[in-house]
């Protein structure tokens, strides 16, 4: 993607299944765990780069004891600066220390059978130590104790936390995770407290209750009673104190988790890959958890998946399928491919079938796959055209003619190279609009001057910045003809609420363009249409509100505002024709079938919070407030 933009967060949960001498023996280390989940991690790192945490929690510690360890970084290396401090605790200990797994248990932190990681990308807001995952609810009961990662974003935040001050609580600040995690921790307490009443009333002392408690516990009573209210995308992780464990799905399945179990171990991941890696396991062994349910891990070791919240349609987020997750992922690689191969008839549309005179690339380094599927595509089509061609020959036998025919080959090359050392903070104003023009170089000598046509293919195209100042920029120093930018993605119309760092409509390069249109065309009596609208939404009850601002984009056709944003994107002094094709909706879904969450594609929001959002984002553009609209 050539505009960077902050997303998602990445999650890792492990259950140890055995004594952790078990795994001493079996792998012969008694940091069995804590390895895996820095692979874990690790093989997750594009989730999230502005912090990460681990938090561990050891069973049937002795009163007095440490029984929960968490440490957290925000460092350039964060995950590297993590696991040093976590690994240091055993510097110190002899070789037969590090084989004595009981010993290590009482006297060493993150020796435990429960642990969680977590990658951080902050989608607004502050990015300091307090922001990294796993948050801990302290208590001095066991039961009480909640540690909270995940990677979700609700709309609805204010009314969930002037919920928690209905129930008495005095949180100690408005964000989702702190709300999210003392919403959980209230009916958490309230659950402890039911089984407590209840064998007290029997006679039984405080201290043998404690062990009802941690039987009984009902994780999906707790879990139903607090998420009754969340809107939003999200996938939440919960460790308790005494041992239980849950990661809880929203029922759009917005965001994504994956889990496997044996008999050895139950391991929770943000994709699926790093799972397949981290176990050696295969594709078909790793588990999809279900939208609106919970995993939950009884300290005992059984585990279930369990429905929390009345499913609705599936809407998982396609940017996961486009660029967030990793395409090592098998759906999420063929996807990717075929998003690049349903592109290739329309492209060839746009240079007249001319294969001798056009080159195809990509922008380094996430559009590769769709760029190998837009190839695929490309030599069918050719393929097709060889062979009307050659049945088209009125000699047969022209054995040179069906050479010249079969000869033809589509043009790919690497052309646009991401130069990432690249460094301008030590360069003046204008030195450094200078030298952001070249963070991507460029292969000479291929293109033919003002003969080629390059044809260049991005994830998505969300702000243009990078397109106008740099890529387009430094593509037409190889002086080609004309410059076709093609996203594998449709145009981005509506902002982002579950995750993603899109939420200021006036970013937008297709919004823009639209709004140029209706300005140009005398039509700016919509936009304040909209905006009166808008306003009136928000005196609505939530149920009832509409997207209004699809309103904006219905005078043009998607190929009229494609042509505005090529305008936009097109710098003054370049030469060359530039042009811009993206995908449609229709060929995303025929590509990404199972995914259908288009919310920012399409306005079509998959919960009520959504409508609200989108009206307020216009409403915020048109008075010009800089703040998120949830």
């Amino acid at each position: 993607m050539s505009d960077q933009i902050k997303h998602e967060c990445g999650l890792a949960m492990i259950r140890l299944l055995k004594p952790l001498e078990y795994y001493h023996e079996k792998y012969g280390t008694a940091l069995y765990g804590i390895n895996k989940l820095q692979l874990l991690l690790q093989k997750q790192r594009n989730r999230g780069q502005d912090g990460a945490g681990v938090a561990t929690i050891k069973f049937d510690i002795p009163p007095g004891n440490r029984y929960i360890s968490r440490h957290r970084s925000i460092g350039n290396s964060y995950l590297k600066d993590l696991f040093d401090s976590i690994y240091e605790n055993f510097n110190d200990c002899s070789p037969e220390q590090m084989s004595d797994v009981a010993w290590l248990k009482k006297n060493k932190p993150y020796i435990g059978e429960l642990l969680m990681g977590h990658l951080r990308y902050g989608t607004h807001g502050a990015n300091n130590i307090e922001t990294v995952h796993p948050f801990l609810r302290q208590n001095n009961w066991i039961s009480r104790n909640l540690v909270c990662a995940g990677n979700f974003n609700l709309t609805n935040i204010d009314e969930l936390f002037n919920e928690l001050l209905s129930f008495g609580q005095y949180p100690k600040e408005v964000s989702d995770t702190v709300t999210v995690m003392e919403k959980i921790g209230h009916f958490l307490d309230d659950e402890v407290q039911r089984i407590f009443d209840w064998y007290k009333h029997e006679g039984y002392s405080n201290i043998e209750i404690n062990k009802f408690i941690e039987k009984e516990m009902d994780i999906k009573r707790i879990l139903t009673r607090s998420s009754r209210r969340f809107d939003g995308g999200y996938v939440i992780a919960g460790l308790i104190g005494h041992g239980d464990a849950f990661v809880l799905r929203d029922p759009a399945g917005i965001r994504p988790a994956f889990y496997y179990h044996d008999d050895e171990i139950c391991v929770v991941a943000s994709e699926r890959p790093a799972l397949q890696t981290c176990l050696d396991i295969r594709y078909f062994q790793v588990k999809e958890l279900q939208p609106g349910s919970a995993l939950i891990i009884k300290k005992n070791g059984e585990i279930t998946e369990e429905n929390i919240k009345e499913v609705t349609e599936r809407k998982s987020c396609t940017f996961e399928r486009i660029y967030f997750s990793r395409g090592t992922d098998r759906d999420i690689y063929l996807e990717r491919k075929n998003l690049g191969r349903l592109l290739a008839p329309r492209i060839l549309e746009a240079v007249d079938y001319d294969f001798d005179h056009t080159i195809f690339s990509f922008i380094p380094n996430t559009a590769e796959v769709s760029f190998f599927g837009l190839i695929e595509g490309l030599n069918e089509e050719l393929n097709t055209i060889k062979t009307q061609q050659i049945a088209a020959l009125e000699d047969k036998g022209d054995n040179a003619a069906v050479a010249q025919i079969l000869n033809q080959r589509v043009r790919s090359e690497k052309l646009a190279v991401k130069d990432e050392k690249l460094r301008t903070f030590i360069a003046d104003d204008g030195s450094r609009n200078q030298l952001v023009s070249h963070i991507y170089d460029v292969t000479y000598g291929i293109v033919q001057n003002e003969v080629d046509t390059i044809v260049l293919i991005d994830d998505s195209i969300v702000r243009g910045t990078t397109l106008r100042d740099s890529i387009i920029y430094i593509l037409s120093k190889l002086r080609p003809k004309r410059i076709i930018i093609v996203s594998s993605a449709p145009q981005i119309r509506y902002p982002d609420c579950y995750g993603i760092d899109m939420s200021r409509m006036s970013e937008f390069i297709a919004f823009k363009a639209t709004i140029d249109l209706l300005q140009e065309s005398g039509q700016q009596s919509l936009i304040d249409e909209v905006y009166k609208l808008c306003k009136e939404e928000e005196q609505k009850p939530l149920e009832k509100m509409v997207n209004h601002v699809k309103k904006i984009y219905e005078p043009f056709t998607d190929e009229e505002i494609s042509a505005r944003i090529a305008k936009l994107v097109t710098a003054d002094g370049i030469i060359p024709q530039v042009d811009v094709i993206f995908q449609t909706v229709e060929s995303l879904h025929v590509a990404c079938p199972n995914d259908k969450g288009d919310w920012y594609f399409t306005g079509d929001y998959p919960t009520l919070g959504g409508v609200r959002v989108v009206n307020r984002a216009f409403i915020n553009y048109i008075e010009d407030v800089k703040e998120r609209s949830y």
